[in-house]
């Protein structure tokens, strides 16, 4: 069995649920400019904690869980459970490196969260640019091309080869944050549905510990 289903095989019913196709028009002036806003109201957000459903594919086989994701400044804590063989794994760290736990074999470090997820899961997820995306903003650092939805908010984000698609999006956040995002940069998929967003809940002090 491949290292990918270590969460169970239902990832496929939440990456090929049915939803409505959003509005896509390319920015303009006043989509550009709602965005800029936006960003300057979260760009000191860096303390969060947030809690939804993740699933994961390579185009053939999947994974996925309950997730908690715990933001704190450099710091983050990344915890996913199946719903269906209660398996799961912690992953945790910051700028001094990363830990994985609850896989076979034992807790594994290294310096860079996304090979330990890569070597031990099979999973290709771009944690570091999913960090900016999951607020609905722009990842640092790349260009990004961007088309708009209702209320001037992101519709699809395309950087670093990944395609970002915003499906909804929490109105009653004050900015608006996503409620469902989906990255893929073929054959990789990447699908997150955001129950609960708490800016300034967060708490690491002991990740990567």
């Amino acid at each position: 069995m491949r290292r990918l289903l270590f969460l169970g095989a239902a990832a496929g019913l939440l990456l090929t649920a049915c939803a409505p196709v959003p509005v896509r028009r390319p920015a303009d002036e006043a989509a550009l400019a709602a965005q800029a806003a936006r960003e300057r109201q979260l760009s000191g957000v860096d303390r969060w904690t947030l809690e939804g459903h993740l699933a994961v594919s390579d185009g053939h086989d999947g994974g996925s869980g309950s997730l908690r994701w715990k933001q704190d400044g450099q710091r983050y804590d990344f915890e996913l459970r199946a719903p269906i063989t209660g398996k799961s794994f912690r992953l945790s760290g910051g700028p001094d490196g990363a830990l994985l736990e609850g896989i076979e074999g034992g807790p594994l470090r290294g310096p860079d969260a996304e090979a330990l997820m890569r070597k031990a899961l099979g999973w290709e997820v771009p944690l570091d640019d999913l960090r900016a995306w999951v607020l609905g903003l722009r990842a640092a650092g790349a260009p990004a091309e961007l088309r708009f939805g209702e209320h001037d908010l992101p519709s699809l984000l395309v950087q670093d080869g990944w395609t970002v698609d915003y499906r909804a999006w929490d109105a009653t956040q004050q900015p608006p944050l996503p409620q469902k995002v989906f990255a893929s940069r073929p054959p990789y998929k990447v699908k997150l549905s955001i129950d609960s967003f708490r800016l300034g809940a967060a708490s690491c002090a002991d990740c990567g510990r």
